[in-house]
């Protein structure tokens, strides 16, 4: 018969795997400076200060290369909202704390040196820019009303690091300028680290409550949003992103889900009850018709771009 424990329980036996996950991350993660990723003698004063106020042309960025950089560097303006998101269902004691707050502060560097770049190479408009960080950020978090607690939180953090990590990844491949592939490379690696103390967690909370556990991770994967949901444009830029292989349903299932999942050994543990057994069953459901929605969202992806590809061929 499989454990049942409350939240307090869940973060007081697994504070040890916390503090000893804490530290390898400690040991892992590279001291570096926003300031040394940012061309700071491509910059100039805009109108109010008697500069150039920006104009289009300024920008080398194509548009899916400006719309990818936009959403990213808006869902790390979110921070705020993750922050109070992750503080109230861990703990702010011991090594919780000391986790949440280092976690706080190396994403704070990731929209730091975001908005420099682009404000610095005039990548974008900079006041769209920051009137769609007054929206995002008012707005807050936008996930699923029903979802709370530690399992639940640390199962979604653990898939939309991995998620962003591609996201960043895959951006800087497209903006055709080295220095922004080195930045994005420097982002993504740091997610990826953040997703591997989150995964070790939720893989520790697999152990320790498996029932619990496995139905909040099918939980989350059935109700899964990008952290960047809610956004100004989000849904059309979503689909841009999603058209040029920025982030799609492939990679979303290849390269996050199905990695992840292997990790934790989903599908050949044993130690699961009914109520785990039902989830895990709920989840295989859930792959496959993932697995035929990938394959119709691509059929429509080609045949859009066939149509645009002929449209452009026409107007020559």
């Amino acid at each position: 018969m499989t454990r049942e424990l409350t939240q307090l329980e869940i973060l007081t036996e697994l504070e040890p795997v916390a503090e000893q996950n804490l530290n390898r991350h400690l040991s892992m993660a590279k001291d570096w400076h926003p300031h040394d990723y940012v061309p700071w003698d491509e910059g100039r004063n805009f109108a109010d200060l008697g500069g150039v106020a920006w104009d289009p042309s300024q920008s080398r960025l194509s548009e899916v290369a400006k719309i990818a950089m936009i959403t990213n560097l808006l869902t790390e303006d979110n921070l705020p909202s993750y922050h109070r998101e992750i503080s109230e269902n861990f703990s702010q004691e011991g090594a919780w704390g000391t986790w949440v707050g280092r976690w706080t502060a190396e994403e704070n560097r990731h929209s730091i040196v975001i908005r420099d770049y682009l404000v610095v190479t005039r990548g974008v408009d900079p006041v769209a820019l920051e009137r769609a960080r007054m929206i995002h950020m008012t707005n807050g978090v936008a996930a699923p009303a029903e979802w709370g607690g530690f399992l639940q939180n640390v199962a979604y953090v653990t898939f939309q690091e991995l998620a962003t990590r591609v996201s960043h990844r895959n951006t800087g491949k497209v903006c055709d300028d080295p220095i922004a592939d080195r930045m994005l490379q420097r982002v993504a690696a740091d997610e990826n680290l953040h997703m591997i103390f989150y995964r070790s967690l939720c893989g520790a909370g697999l152990d320790l409550v498996p029932d619990q556990a496995i139905e909040a991770i099918v939980k989350v994967l059935t109700h899964f949003v990008m952290p960047g949901t809610g956004m100004p444009n989000w849904r059309r830029n979503g689909v841009t992103m999603a058209k040029h292989g920025i982030y799609d349903l492939r990679q979303h299932l290849e390269q996050v889900v199905e990695p992840v999942l292997e990790n934790w050994n989903i599908f050949d543990r044993n130690d699961f009850g009914p109520r785990g057994e039902q989830a895990r069953e709920e989840l295989g459901r859930f792959l496959e018709k993932m697995e035929r929605d990938v394959v119709k969202f691509e059929e429509q992806r080609d045949r859009m771009l066939a149509r645009e590809a002929a449209r452009a061929m026409a107007s020559v």
